[in-house]
């Protein structure tokens, strides 16, 4: 006797979406103004001024740059724009914050990016685990971004699944929503 196994998922018609296939790719690099700081918590003017004069800006060519501090000092709002202004000629874009901020936000940008028609009346798995640090505001994102044109859209993997949406029959399709 023969026996074949049948793969259900596969069968489904659920399209799964792995929000790593979103996340950025480009590399960050950091600009710390902690490294500025006299004593660790003072920015001189005129050091800092010097001190940017002789920064090598050729090592943020191309490159997504997380400006931040990360000393708790008050830093005033001249030096981020004094850096920003250094580096937007040769930096592919600055981005106000560490490194795990700027990556997000590249992450929700690309989300944003998605065509959802083309996800129009589809069965979603958004993939839950994975090996990058996908957060919180990512999820919300593509629920949002998918919720007015899925059929469904389940939070896992398609053989576990959390149900999260579905999109409810209505009773008389000539009637407008909600009636």
């Amino acid at each position: 006797m023969e026996s074949t196994f049948l793969n259900k998922v596969a069968k489904s018609g659920i399209i799964t979406l792995n929000l790593e296939d979103y996340y950025p790719k480009e590399e960050v690099e950091v600009f710390d103004l902690k490294e500025y700081l006299f004593m660790g918590l003072i920015l001189k003017e005129k050091d800092f001024r010097e001190a940017l004069k002789a920064l090598n800006i050729e090592s943020y060519t191309g490159k997504i740059v997380a400006l931040t501090c990360s000393a708790d000092a008050v830093i005033p709002m001249w030096a981020y724009m004094l850096v920003a202004s250094l580096l937007q000629p040769v930096a592919k874009e600055i981005i106000f914050g560490t490194e795990a901020f700027a990556r997000e936000t590249m992450l929700l940008r690309n989300i944003e990016q998605i065509d959802a028609t083309t996800y129009n009346d589809a069965r979603l798995v958004i993939k839950g685990c994975g090996e990058l640090p996908i957060g919180e505001s990512a999820y919300v994102a593509i629920t949002q971004k998918l919720r007015a044109v899925a059929k469904s859209i389940m939070y896992g993997e398609p053989c576990s699944t959390v149900p999260v949406y579905k999109k409810k029959a209505r009773a008389d399709p000539s009637l407008p929503e909600g009636n």
